[in-house]
């Protein structure tokens, strides 16, 4: 590794922890329907994301280049790369590696699903930016999830297709892998164990409630992920600002859940 790509991976990860805890605001193109509440109306929902303090964001060209101006520099910006669905209905890039560097992101975000037909096209997709990311020292994190072939296209959780999109992306060459938390501590262990390079938890659907959120991403801290990315579990609720800083205790002080929970319960309260 080079020492550009090692200054901006340890921007990334810049808490004493050595964990992530960063938020994505890039959802939008896979809601075929709407835009979701916590994203419609968005400098309001980055400022209170901005007011906990994420170690990055995760967020599409034009979000950056509309909003990301007061808090550039000030938090580590990731870009999304990828306009895709599980379904394939969707699946372009619409950024460069170049573009991400003329504007400044820390790091490139690459989608990839697994299984069924298209699984080689996203390996070679992300395979192409690895090696064009490396000519300039540009980390890739790739976002990786299973999909069940014999279901829709559906993401899947089983153990053996989240250990199975780990090592694909292991295989490619990505930096940090993004990948969604199996349910199975044993088996979500040993997949973290085997994975040679940083393996962090995607937030995951949106949970019931925050508390149940938190203690998913509780259980995947347990297992040795070094950290998580969050999406709908935080711009999803109602106290995004406290959402932000109850993923940081879950993440990086490895608070109980319902500890870090009623913190920013009596917070609001007070």
């Amino acid at each position: 590794m080079g020492l550009g790509k090692k200054i901006r991976l340890n921007r990334i990860f810049s808490h004493p922890s050595g964990r992530l805890c960063s938020v994505a605001i890039d959802h939008y193109v896979i809601y075929e329907q709407g835009i979701p509440p916590g994203l419609r109306h968005l400098r309001q929902t980055l400022a209170q994301i901005f007011e906990g303090k994420p170690d990055a964001v995760t967020m599409h060209k034009g979000i950056a280049t509309s909003l990301w101006e007061p808090y550039a520099g000030k938090i580590p910006m990731i870009l999304q790369s990828s306009v895709v669905r599980p379904d394939d209905s969707a699946q372009e890039q619409v950024v460069t590696v170049e573009e991400a560097l003329h504007m400044g992101a820390d790091a490139l975000a690459v989608v990839s699903f697994v299984r069924g037909a298209t699984e080689a096209h996203y390996l070679k997709n992300v395979s192409d930016y690895v090696r064009e990311g490396a000519k300039f020292e540009l980390p890739i994190i790739a976002h990786v999830y299973p999909r069940d072939v014999q279901n829709g296209l559906q993401i899947i959780y089983r153990p053996e297709d989240i250990a199975w999109a780990v090592r694909c992306m292991v295989e490619v060459g990505v930096d940090v892998v993004k990948v969604p938390y199996c349910g199975d501590p044993i088996a979500h262990a040993q997949i973290v164990a085997d994975c040679p390079v940083p393996l962090v938890a995607a937030g995951g659907p949106k949970a019931p409630t925050l508390l149940d959120g938190l203690q998913m991403m509780s259980d995947a801290i347990h297992c040795g992920v070094q950290g998580a990315t969050i999406g709908r579990n935080i711009w999803g609720v109602e106290n995004v600002t406290g959402a932000v800083k109850a993923f940081k205790a879950v993440i990086h002080d490895k608070a109980d859940a319902r500890d870090a929970h009623a913190a920013i319960s009596q917070a609001a309260t007070a």
